[in-house]
């Protein structure tokens, strides 16, 4: 049976750290009175001349940005260290020295303060972001968790209690996107580039494969694709650059691959579930093409899509405040010593 509202939970304002890759963020979040303080940097700017994340850059970055974000976000919050309940920092997966800046952060703040240290699973903050809505879902739901580096499917019975029902045996969905955005030529970053080009494009112009879509079961798999699209861009350019009009149409092609396969195993765990909800979060939930190919889905089954607003489908802290808060709530243990996982699977809760 699906429970019809959440519970309301309790409890002092907990600090949320985000470092696992190239976004620098604080949030505070309280069970009375919600989201109280987000701030958050982008290092995009640092990275785009690289076509991609250094991981050294984005760690020294993520040392210089940290304490004056969290200086801001308690003076937004009107609060000081110490009348705060707890301190909540991404543990995993992610860039190691990414990580470990937040996490030393992290602990270091909670035993000058004198409070609980939560390290959060990044995955699990995604998952429990559109939680932060004015009209969230209610447990259980299924969650397509979607980003450069993560698809999955998961069954989400209640806080906690997660099963994996499919995932990515190759390239996570945006990972595809940003390589398919290198080979059109496009900027860092890529994805979003590649979304703003298909918008103008014929998604119907190429034959590109829906990989796994044949076979049973809930895997994804985007290599192929992303074969697929190279290899077309091979042939159409052997006599030169490619035009602006093939551009647009490979990109429509490939970002409309990909939003099918999305929806198709969606749909089969759906039924294999039996739920009516379906929680979308990451960085390519943010796609407008794919949230209205969801919802009219969706809407035709008599169920309901459910999308954190758009800046919380990126890395953000907000998620990981009230992850840690929701990890108080429900009697998880605190540690005052440092954990960092770059690798750290979610069914590993």
């Amino acid at each position: 049976m699906e429970l019809q509202s959440n519970q309301p939970l309790s409890g002092g304002p907990v600090l949320g750290i985000e470092t696992s890759c190239d976004e620098t963020a604080v949030a505070i979040y309280d069970g009375q009175q919600g989201l109280l303080a987000h701030e958050l940097f982008s290092q995009v700017d640092l990275h785009a001349r690289y076509g991609g994340v250094v991981p050294e850059l984005a760690s020294r970055d993520h040392g210089q940005r940290l304490i004056p974000l969290l200086d801001v976000a308690l003076k937004t919050a009107g609060l000081k260290g110490d009348d705060l309940g707890a301190v909540a920092y991404t543990a995993g997966p992610g860039l190691i020295g990414a990580l470990l800046v937040g996490a030393t952060t992290g602990v270091g703040l909670a035993l000058a303060w004198n409070l609980p240290a939560l390290p959060v699973h990044h995955m699990e903050a995604h998952l429990l972001a559109p939680l932060l809505e004015a009209d969230p879902p209610a447990f259980p739901f299924l969650a397509l968790l979607v980003s450069g580096g993560h698809s999955m499917l998961v069954d989400v019975a209640d806080f906690g209690e997660y099963r994996i029902l499919g995932e990515t045996q190759d390239d996570a969905a945006g990972e595809a996107f940003d390589k398919v955005a290198k080979l059109l030529d496009l900027p860092y970053p890529g994805g979003p580039a590649l979304a703003a080009l298909a918008d103008d494009g014929d998604p119907a112009r190429f034959a590109l494969p829906r990989p796994m879509l044949r076979r049973p079961g809930m895997d994804f798999s985007f290599s192929g694709l992303k074969t697929a699209v190279m290899l077309k861009v091979r042939e159409l350019s052997e006599g030169g650059l490619l035009n602006a009009e093939d551009r647009r149409d490979l990109a429509a092609g490939f970002q409309q691959a990909v939003i099918d396969t999305l929806q198709a195993k969606s749909i089969r765990a759906l039924e294999a579930t039996g739920y009516s909800r379906l929680v979308v979060a990451g960085g390519v939930g943010a796609n407008r093409q794919l949230r209205a190919s969801l919802r009219g889905a969706l809407e035709q089954r008599g169920g309901r899509v459910y999308y954190p607003r758009i800046e919380f489908c990126t890395d953000n802290a907000a998620m990981v405040a009230y992850t840690g808060h929701r990890s108080l709530a429900a009697g998880r243990a605190t540690s005052t010593a440092v954990h960092a996982r770059p690798r750290w699977p979610l069914d590993e809760l």
